[in-house]
């Protein structure tokens, strides 16, 4: 797929997308690169007005619509709003942030993160009709999943350690989810993304010296939010094979042309998914049709 970039995207007029977390970033740039393409774009965003204003600068058809991740609540009553989509796109996220807790109880990174994007997929699957995109993190390697400890309760709380089980879980629940769309002859694809290292607004969230080195890294090794919402895209609407996980080819997986990228041993263990995909059913209560 050398030298896949926006210019690549097909005609996407009469498709759908759901886009979480489009008022910056990787998925105001998602949205924006659909939009332009045809699509229309549903931007689910926590903050209705940040949506708005994002959504007057996009060239397309985009419609803002109020979504709260870290509240199961709120991730119901989006979903009530769709009756179909081609693609839902889990983008949203927070990082590194301190501790705190979602309307729910759940650790705010593995809650919003994972839990949320979870729940609102078995919502959703039978309404969306083509992929379900995770966007996940090279943080990922770093990653432990504890089952016994999914919302950091009883261990040491860690914030990148917080932040990079968040993102190994989405890459267990897309693998088990694929497996499972394999079980039942689904048509439809589970599929994953990674930015690389992406100059956008979730890396300023942290503290401090940390929040330090991460401005430095913007400034010297960062891409654009553009070029990191790439393997996203290509991912939602290229050729992308079930279960693949794409992220940068260049730079160890930190910047370039979208490609298929490697993931952890951790990610691909078939008892730790099956595991996690039961504890996130009865976190949520929410209960997949696969």
């Amino acid at each position: 797929m050398g030298g896949w970039s926006t210019s690549n995207i097909p005609d996407l007029t009469d498709r759908t997308f759901i886009v979480t977390g489009a008022t910056s970033g990787l998925g105001a740039a998602t949205a924006r690169a659909l939009a332009e393409a045809g699509g229309l774009v549903i931007m689910a965003c926590r903050n209705e007005i940040k949506g708005q204003a994002v959504a007057k600068t996009i060239e397309g058809r985009v419609q803002v619509r109020s979504l709260d991740l870290a509240d199961l609540r709120s991730v119901r009553a989006f979903a009530d709003t769709v009756d179909h989509a081609d693609v839902l796109i889990n983008n949203a996220g927070v990082m590194a942030v301190p501790y705190s807790r979602t309307a729910d109880g759940f650790e705010l990174q593995i809650g919003t993160n994972f839990l949320g994007h979870f729940a609102l997929s078995g919502l959703l699957l039978e309404r969306i009709s083509t992929r379900i995109v995770n966007v996940s993190s090279v943080t990922h390697y770093i990653g432990r999943i504890d089952l016994d400890d999914l919302n950091w309760e009883h261990r040491s709380y860690q914030r990148f350690g917080a932040y990079a089980q968040s993102k190994l879980a989405l890459l267990l629940f897309t693998y088990e989810l694929q497996r499972r769309l394999f079980t039942v002859e689904s048509p439809k694809l589970a599929v994953a993304a990674h930015p690389g290292y992406a100059a956008t607004e979730i890396n300023s969230k942290a503290q401090n010296l940390l929040e330090q080195i991460i401005d430095l890294g913007n400034r010297l090794i960062a891409q654009s939010a553009e070029a990191g919402a790439l393997p996203t895209l290509f991912a939602a609407v290229g050729d992308a094979e079930p279960g693949g996980y794409y992220g940068p080819s260049e730079w160890f997986g930190w910047r370039g042309q979208p490609g298929l990228a490697g993931s952890s041993a951790a990610s691909h263990d078939e008892k730790t998914a099956r595991q996690l995909w039961e504890l996130a059913e009865r976190l949520t209560g929410v209960d997949f049709p696969v």
